[in-house]
């Protein structure tokens, strides 16, 4: 049973990729484990903007606003006399995790604006990173700025960074574009190696006790899978880069459903916060399994089987899709 993939250049063991979380990469046994349980690579936590733009005290006072609620976050940020996770800290964690396994490292760079930090993207290479993923997080407020710049933001921030870097470089895309395709395809086209798709945007709530703004931690559901799905069988085909499929990834059957749809990796994060690390070794004994009884014997066999470019009716990943549902639905 071949169940080797490619992303961005690399050949992995499988397509299981424990993805950017702050408490699971942040702890080297963690990454260690991860590799004994079958991880094909690992994504380290993000190192923000912030950090690289201001010292830990201005940071701290920045944050405990409650404006923080980034992707691999979980909570506020640390207290200042227990932030360790600054620049010249997450280099050696990079150094530390290659020396620990032998699964491809990918670091984690997060911004939304241009600037001098995306130039770290080069220390960051220099410290071992076997490719980086940009998760470019914003929410634009400004009513002023048009959805073309903000899209030309995105195409300015990747080209800095793939300016400053030779190790592939991955966008973690959002879901919040007007032409999802057509977004993809500037990036194909301008540099990017390869598409995560695609970031969670953690919503703030009203705590009415305390009148304050807080962030409201709701993990990922298997149900979560089916935006990446979608787009990840659009777009399988159409562009060269890499396609990880993130969000939603809890077992071997949503795995193997975005192996179909055309998904290079599928990323894990959620599953691993709720059963552990191990559960790693669980999904990919599963995958296994299940391609046996199916009779596959590669992931390459059923890459992109069920993507849109292969299927008999194109129109199921588009309006057919959306008119059927809601035309066949019938209550319990």
């Amino acid at each position: 049973m071949d169940l080797t993939t490619t992303y961005l250049g690399m050949t992995l063991r499988n397509p299981l990729v424990m993805s950017a979380c702050q408490p699971l990469s942040e702890e080297i046994s963690n990454i260690k484990l991860a590799e004994d349980s079958g991880a094909g690579a690992v994504v380290l936590y993000s190192l923000f903007e912030e950090q690289l733009l201001t010292d830990a005290q201005e940071l701290h006072s920045h944050t405990t606003a409650g404006t923080e609620s980034f992707a691999e976050s979980l909570s506020y940020f640390p207290e200042p006399s227990q932030y360790h996770l600054g620049p010249e800290g997450y280099l050696k964690h990079i150094q530390k995790a290659k020396a620990a396994v032998t699964i491809p490292v990918i670091a984690s760079l997060n911004g939304c604006s241009i600037g001098g930090w995306t130039e770290f993207a080069r220390q960051i290479e220099q410290a071992g990173a076997d490719a980086l993923e940009l998760n470019i997080y914003w929410i634009p407020a400004d009513m002023n700025l048009s959805g073309a710049q903000v899209e030309q933001t995105y195409m300015d921030i990747i080209k800095a960074v793939k300016g400053a870097v030779k190790i592939p470089v991955s966008v973690k895309l959002s879901a919040r574009f007007t032409n999802i395709a057509n977004m993809a395809k500037r990036l194909d086209d301008c540099c990017a190696d390869g598409l995560t798709l695609f970031s969670r945007f953690y919503q703030p709530d009203i705590d009415l006790d305390s009148l304050e703004i807080k962030p409201r931690i709701l993990l990922s559901t298997p149900q979560s899978l089916r935006l990446p799905l979608r787009w990840i069988a659009i777009l399988h085909g159409r562009v060269k880069a890499s396609l990880a499929a993130s969000s939603g990834i809890h077992n071997a059957e949503d795995v193997i459903k975005m192996l179909m749809a055309g998904a290079n990796v599928t990323m894990l994060c959620s599953a691993l916060l709720k059963h552990g690390i191990g559960h790693l070794r669980t999904v990919e004994r599963d995958m296994a399994r299940w391609m046996e009884e199916h009779e596959y014997e590669s992931v390459k066999q059923m890459w992109g089987s069920m993507s849109q470019v292969e299927c008999p009716d194109p129109g199921e990943f588009e309006r057919a899709q959306y008119l059927r549902a809601v035309t066949t639905y019938r209550p319990a």
